[in-house]
C-alpha cells in the first residue's frame, strides 16, 4: 500500500514503535528495525484498517443521504385535486 507520511509523522510513529517495544518487551530496537515493522504494518495490516474506515465512511454516507432524502419528501406540498 502506497502512503507517504511527513517526516514528522513517520518519526513519531517509529518512536511509538521503539516505545512499545521497549515498555511491552523490555527491548531496544533500532531505527531500522522499527522502519521495517511500520512498513511490515502498512503493507499487511493497514490495508485492513483503510477498508474498514472506508466502509465506515459509506455507511455514514448512506444515512447522511437517507435523512437528506426523508427530508425532501417532507417539505413536499400536498396537491389538492
Amino acid at each position: 500500500m502506497f502512503i507517504n507520511f511527513s517526516k514528522e509523522d513517520k518519526d513519531k510513529m517509529l518512536n511509538e514503535i521503539q516505545t512499545f517495544f521497549y515498555n511491552e518487551r523490555d527491548e531496544e530496537i533500532s531505527e531500522f528495525a522499527a522502519e521495517n515493522v511500520l512498513e511490515f504494518i502498512k503493507e499487511n495490516i493497514g490495508p485492513h484498517f483503510y477498508n474498514q474506515a472506508i466502509k465506515d465512511a459509506e455507511d455514514i454516507m448512506n444515512q447522511v443521504m437517507l435523512s437528506a432524502e426523508e427530508n425532501l419528501h417532507a417539505l413536499k406540498k400536498p396537491i389538492e385535486k
